[in-house]
């Protein structure tokens, strides 16, 4: 089973465009870093930066359930997870030097030089809690993605915006409520009512994101279409289910 689940990570590796991967991998670090800034803060919403970018990683997935499937796109999110925990480690590692960061010769603040620490450190929940929220709504996306995927026959912007804002907003729901749940209901206090509220309306902030540049996306998959991209691992998919 390992190798058969690394055997077709290595074709997809080979097959998916570089492009796609590298932007799901980026979003991913990213929105993990700029979490640590709050966007908005209201009794009845609470958003933080990484909401600018965590849209383009479920736009990434959209894209590859629609043209290599929903187990490809889910092999990727994991992947982009571990590189994402990889490099939250060196960022640990690297915020116990003894070095001073360049804030520090800016404003002489000892305090600004521990305050960079703490945010590249990061927090082990923090860090714990947004890996099991990414994968679990990695999950729930891609899937929902493709369910809905199969039941819609035309290949048209309308089948893929539908398939794409659908899996999107439910996955974002999850996204946020499974990371509030773990980390701010545990250790911020939040209520449940605030956790659902923001789960809510943070999905729905994303989602918008998302449908702005949800056209691009679309172009973007019906020219890996034409363009016959992915060939290989779609032929071992078609291999592999035959052989079962």
């Amino acid at each position: 089973m390992f190798k058969e689940t690394l055997k077709d990570l290595k074709v997809l590796l080979r097959s998916i465009p570089s492009a796609n991967v590298t932007l799901f991998v980026v979003s991913v670090i990213m929105m993990n870093l700029l979490a640590n800034k709050e966007l908005v803060s209201l009794p009845w919403l609470a958003l933080d930066c990484g909401i600018c970018v965590s849209w383009v990683s479920f736009l990434c997935m959209d894209m590859i359930t629609k043209r290599f499937g929903a187990k490809a796109s889910i092999e990727i999110s994991i992947l982009a997870e571990l590189i994402n925990l990889a490099v939250c480690g060196v960022f640990f590692l690297m915020s116990l030097t003894p070095g001073m960061w360049g804030a520090y010769y800016t404003y002489g603040s000892i305090e600004v030089n521990d305050a960079l620490n703490a945010t590249f450190g990061g927090t082990w929940y923090v860090v714990f809690g947004s890996a099991v929220s990414m994968i679990c709504s990695s999950i729930v996306n891609s899937l929902l993605n493709e369910g809905i995927g199969k039941r819609l026959k035309k290949n048209t912007f309308g089948s893929f915006a539908i398939r794409s804002y659908v899996s999107t907003f439910i996955g974002q729901f999850v996204d946020n409520c499974v990371f509030a749940t773990i980390v701010s209901h545990n250790f911020f206090g939040w209520t449940w009512t605030q956790v659902i509220a923001c789960s809510i309306t943070g999905a729905i902030v994303e989602l918008l994101c998302e449908v702005f540049l949800s056209p691009v996306g679309y172009k973007v998959v019906r020219g890996w279409e034409r363009e016959h991209v992915g060939e290989d691992y779609l032929r071992l998919q078609t291999a592999e289910a035959a052989a079962r």
